[in-house]
């Protein structure tokens, strides 16, 4: 069984309380690892170790070497990419197609920040003939990074990868509930040669490891992934101390389709789609806005795929697999029964798998929600869970107003072979990102993420990350 200690600068060390956690698979309750679980006091030496590594050694690397550094943990992270997927679906439920997909998305980050270190650059401002005037980018300092356990090693990569390119040092608190895949990437960035400081790693709870690294006074980032309530609470601990944030909270992101859609490619890729990380992913379309002319007729060839789906441990490599605890798997539950109670259909799924080699662990089947109306809890409500809700409208402007009639903004899908349409939906929704005829990208390293409303504010990937990890300096020089 692998134990991992909080790496602070360099080395892996026990908790000073000297206690530890475990994780588990959610799909059988087995051990995953054993975890150092830090408190105030180890946050402190972590954030001390950071700041240390700022001032003497990284601020002054090269943006070249900076980038040969990340190029360099992208190629392990690659090395070993098989033994991480294998990891990431048992510490955290996900299906092993998925996990393999998430680590090349790690490598990837790597390799994009690695590359993006020496196109960082200011602007030259023309005030007159007698002054030189343009500004520089410059790193924050120490970043703070609390990332949630759905993506843990995706979400860990994207953040480091983006903050070390900017010249950042950083400490990262991993997720309680799937923290094995980030304790390896740091044993990954430690052996690729990043100087000792650079990367600190402390695992532990939201309340202990991090508030303390979220009210931290020598913190001068603070991104965090998760929920809107701990999002709030982050957001007002590092208020305190006037330390910017970058929050990547909630969604209830809505997939519109309109009657002119290829309909069997819309189906296609949303049955995969509400699935994905079973359920529990902020930006995957878990509202399905349907035009009542199409409803029927697109909802059957929806639901036949649906119930094709196999559920089961994330190494077997089913469809779906565990949610990633038992309270989780009750408050999927609960949206379930309530939505039942106001007269929703459950057209497949809307249970357990009722498979006795399956009792172990926190399977729901996925589920697909029908009659329901804009108003209700299951149209409005991030579940977190493999449950689909589908709203009918009858008007395209019918159809903003559901796709905007929640309290999210995270991402939002348009299907119709009407280009102008499209268009005029893609400006009427309010989304950090609204994608028409797809539901990615196809190298979503590269975009810009992130929300508006309460599904947070700043963004991570893309080349907005480097700004949002630098600030902006300007210099005058009056050469008369």
């Amino acid at each position: 069984m692998t134990t991992f200690g909080l790496l602070i600068d360099g080395t892996e060390t026990a908790a000073s309380a000297g206690e530890r956690f475990a994780s588990h698979d959610p799909a059988t309750g087995e051990v995953v690892g054993w975890f150092a679980r830090a408190r105030e006091a180890d946050v402190q030496a972590a954030v001390a170790s950071a700041r240390a590594a700022y001032e003497d050694v990284w601020r002054d690397v090269s943006a070249t070497e900076r980038g040969r550094l990340l190029q360099e943990v992208a190629r392990r992270i690659r090395g070993q990419a098989e033994d991480l997927a294998v990891a990431e679906a048992r510490d955290c439920g996900k299906v092993l197609t998925q996990a393999r997909s998430d680590v090349a998305v790690a490598a990837r980050y790597f390799e994009f920040f690695g590359s993006a270190a020496t196109a960082l650059h200011g602007e030259q401002i023309p005030v007159g003939p007698d002054v030189v005037d343009f500004t520089t980018r410059e790193p924050h300092g120490v970043c703070a990074q609390i990332n949630a356990w759905n993506f843990p090693l995706n979400m860990a990569a994207r953040s480091l990868a983006a903050a070390l390119a900017a010249g950042n040092t950083t400490v990262l608190k991993t997720p309680e509930l799937a923290p094995y895949n980030t304790a390896v990437l740091g044993r990954i960035v430690t052996e690729a040669g990043l100087p000792p400081g650079v990367v600190n790693i402390v695992h532990g709870f939201g309340a202990e490891a991090g508030a303390a690294l979220s009210s931290h006074p020598d913190v001068d980032l603070v991104t965090f992934t998760g929920s809107v309530g701990t999002g709030r609470a982050v957001a007002a601990s590092a208020a305190a101390n006037v330390t910017p944030c970058v929050l990547e909270l909630g969604g209830k992101s809505p997939t519109v389709v309109f009657p002119d859609a290829d309909l069997d490619e819309v189906a296609d890729q949303l049955a995969r789609g509400f699935v994905e990380a079973n359920g529990q992913s902020c930006d995957l379309p878990s509202l399905a806005v349907v035009h009542a002319d199409v409803h029927d007729e697109f909802v059957d060839r929806l639901v036949r795929r649906v119930e094709k789906f196999t559920v089961g441990p994330g190494v077997d490599d089913p469809d779906v697999g565990a949610l990633i605890s038992e309270q989780q798997r009750a408050r999927v539950e609960a949206y379930v029964a309530g939505a039942v109670e106001q007269g929703v259909r459950v057209l497949t799924g809307g249970g357990r798998p009722g498979r006795t080699d399956l009792d172990s662990g926190w399977f729901v089947e996925p589920t697909v929600l029908v009659d329901v109306t804009p108003g209700m809890t299951v149209a409005t409500e991030e579940i977190f869970g493999p449950v689909l809700s589908v709203v009918q409208f009858a008007t395209e402007d019918e159809a903003v107003a559901i796709a905007n009639g929640t309290a999210y903004g995270l991402a939002a899908f348009v299907w119709t072979r009407d280009l102008g349409r499209g268009m005029r939906m893609t400006r009427r929704i309010r989304a950090g990102q609204v994608y028409l005829n797809c539901f990615t990208s196809g190298d979503s390293p590269m975009i810009p993420f992130g929300g508006v409303k309460r599904s947070g504010y700043g963004r991570e990937k893309g080349f907005e990350a480097l700004r949002t990890y630098t600030q902006v300096k300007n210099i005058c020089i009056f050469t008369r």
